[in-house]
């Protein structure tokens, strides 16, 4: 399985072009934009969330080190 190439693409436009009819394409575009926008700015949070616990555990661990050779 490689990658879609032009004409099949175009195949797959047209068969959805015949299901959906050419006033739901737009409607279903911006659908599918809004989810793809929404599943970037989630996977920002998770990365923010994730470097967020990783600089508390480093602060943790310098403190606990800074103490313990006091």
């Amino acid at each position: 399985m490689g990658a879609l190439g032009g004409w099949e693409i175009l195949v797959i436009f047209l068969i959805v072009l015949l299901i959906f009819g050419p006033k739901k394409l737009p409607e279903m575009g911006s659908a599918i934009g809004k989810a793809i926008r929404e599943f970037k700015n989630a996977g920002k949070e998770i990365q923010q969330d994730i470097t967020q616990a990783v600089e508390t555990v480093e602060n943790t661990e310098s403190e606990t080190t800074t103490k313990t050779s006091s």
